[in-house]
């Protein structure tokens, strides 16, 4: 979603052009695939921040227009919503102490958007969803202005029909229908990228498919919306719901448009092969013939941008860069609250990843991995959680320490330095020790600050004062 549209509406024939193209480059990415020594490389991560803007009191800001140009910093690009950004972080090998170099880096451009955002009257945060936005914050004019986000919308209203309709009960119970997908808008996530060679693909995301339930239930930071206690982290359904292309002609498919998939995978030719047979196109922006020389690695622009419009929880991402590599996308962890912390949520998530990725998983039932992911979504530590080698059930708590040292020997494995591993991996173990989530405290702040319509802004003036300082949630006060 990178990828620059050049206009915001389109024709009929234009769809038709654009997907006798994606058939065309499905052919031409299983050639690439084939060919000898394609995508070697070492082991690099790479990270991407969402984060929103608001007011010195709380409430959304939208702005991200003018605070992207005031910032002149070429991370930074617009995100669905006025009140939104994401900075695109710099890659680099997971060996060393890559952790380190991401936090000095998330640090660095959250001072860069805080000072451009102090020119239009305010700040950034990064939270996975405001909890002071309402129903009043998704009209139209809180749209980003970008061309791709019109005709995305258009595209989705192209293939729905009827209203957008949310349901999601949790704590409380919410539900609201919108004309558009603008509610996506709501959420911002921190997701993380993994370099992975073409033979080792299907081990690696199948691999992160089971690890991100887990990791995500000690990861909670998305509690509420719209004056609602929802699920621990509410942006996996509501994005679910928000971007659900799934009308009355459709209901046939299985898996929405946001979705955590329905088995393993077999690889990813697979995997895109599925993307253009199972999904409409909804951003039909057809470019001119390439020809990239013999040998030469071909940009596959339109099968890319169909990507892009298709958002996995883990998602498969093909590269042209860097002499053409792949790379697995983990998606589902929720921006915030600091920099410790989402670091920290990635070194769990890459160093059980990177174990489990030299396991047979596939042999345990797709069903247990699918379960863990929502319940953890939906319940956080406190969810039951299955897992390869038990014979029963047991609390995501329990399952989180146990994994840790799973988690030191993956990072170890990828040549992680040891100090590395032990302070981020401390984190989590002190987090889960404590029960002190994001969304845990989240949910403690509101209530001591009243609990009323104001307490939800107060707080968040409150969390991003914390989050400044750098250290991790578990040792917050309120």
């Amino acid at each position: 979603m990178g990828q620059k549209v050049d206009k915001d509406r389109y024709s009929e024939e234009e769809f038709v052009q654009f997907r006798a193209k994606l058939a065309e480059q499905l052919d031409t990415l299983r050639e690439v695939l084939a060919r000898p020594g394609f995508g070697a490389g070492p082991a690099t991560i790479g990270a991407e921040l969402e984060m929103f803007l608001i007011t010195p009191d709380g409430r959304p800001l939208p702005r991200n227009h003018e605070v992207q140009a005031a910032a002149g910093d070429d991370r930074l690009t617009l995100e669905m919503g006025r009140f939104n950004l994401e900075a695109n972080l710099t890659p680099l090998p997971i060996a060393g102490r890559p952790f380190t170099a991401l936090v000095r880096e998330v640090r660095e451009v959250m001072t860069v958007v805080d000072e451009a955002a102090a020119t239009q009257g305010g700040q950034a945060v990064a939270i996975g969803i405001l909890p002071s936005l309402s129903e009043f914050d998704f009209t139209h004019e809180t749209l980003s202005g970008e061309d791709r986000y019109k005709a995305m919308s258009r595209g989705m209203r192209r293939l729905r029909a009827e209203p957008f309709r949310v349901r999601l009960e949790g704590i409380e119970r919410l539900e609201l229908e919108v004309e558009g997908m603008i509610l996506e808008s709501a959420n911002t996530s921190w997701q993380v990228h993994l370099r992975t060679t073409p033979a080792d693909f299907a081990r690696v995301y199948n691999a992160a498919q089971l690890a991100i339930g887990p990791v995500l239930a000690v990861s909670g930071n998305s509690p509420s919306f719209l004056g609602r206690h929802l699920w621990e982290e509410t942006r996996i359904a509501l994005f679910e719901e928000a971007a659900d292309d799934r009308d009355v002609e459709r209901l046939d498919r299985r898996d929405g448009r946001v979705s955590f998939g329905s088995n393993w995978t077999q690889g990813i030719e697979e995997m895109f092969a599925t993307c253009v047979r199972d999904y409409e196109p909804v951003l039909p922006m057809v470019t001119e013939p390439e020809d990239p020389g013999p040998g030469g690695v071909p940009e596959l622009a339109e099968l890319r941008l169909h990507q892009g419009t298709v958002w996995l929880w883990n998602r498969p991402v093909y590269d042209p860069g860097d002499g053409g590599h792949l790379r697995v996308e983990m998606r589902a962890l929720p921006a915030g609250p600091s920099s410790a912390d989402m670091v920290a949520n990635s070194a769990f998530l890459l160093g059980l990843t990177a174990a489990l990725a030299v396991r047979p998983v596939e042999e345990f039932p797709f069903a247990g991995a699918y379960r863990n992911f929502y319940r953890a979504a939906t319940h956080g530590l406190d969810a039951s959680m299955s897992w390869p080698g038990l014979d029963e059930e047991i609390p995501a708590e329990r399952l989180a320490l146990d994994l840790l040292p799973v988690a030191e020997s993956g990072l170890a494995r990828m040549g992680v330095e040891p100090d590395e591993i032990r302070w981020t991996l401390d984190i989590v173990r002190e987090r889960v020790t404590r029960r002190r989530t994001g969304a845990i405290w989240q949910r403690e702040a509101t209530a001591r600050l009243g609990g009323d319509q104001g307490a939800w802004a107060r707080m968040v003036a409150r969390y991003r004062e914390l989050a400044l300082t750098g250290e991790p949630v578990h040792t917050w006060p309120f």
